[in-house]
């Protein structure tokens, strides 16, 4: 599907850049629907590990958030770039970066916590 909407988005393109835009934009969301069901499995399968594993839930927030953040970053910056904004692309590309790094910080300390433990 994505193949067919990029060969069409650059044939549509070249009278209505706007309509091929719009086009990239409707196909992505089907893309991204029609995963619904797999990152479904995905998410029940990293909650039974998580479980199974023994560490604390908490540990595994951080974890989720920020393959998120790294998701959403790496599909905006994609759709700014198609638009022609590379400008935007790596200012969406930074503040991912940055919130990943903000969503992971709880995790950062536990692990700076276990070390400072260690060294005692």
């Amino acid at each position: 599907m994505c193949v067919i909407a990029a060969l069409l988005a650059l044939v549509v393109r070249r009278g209505s850049p706007e309509a091929a835009l719009l086009l990239v934009l409707g196909a992505t969301a089907v893309v991204l629907l029609a995963l619904a069901e797999s990152l479904k499995i995905l998410m029940d399968f990293l909650s039974r590990l998580a479980k199974e594993s023994g560490l604390p839930q908490e540990l595994f927030i951080p974890l989720y958030k920020t393959i998120g953040i790294a998701l959403v970053v790496k599909l905006g910056g994609s759709l700014c770039r198609d638009a022609g904004e590379s400008a935007l692309s790596s200012a969406v590309e930074t503040a991912g970066a940055v919130c990943a790094l903000l969503a992971a910080l709880p995790l950062l300390r536990a692990v700076l916590e276990l070390l400072l433990e260690l060294m005692r």
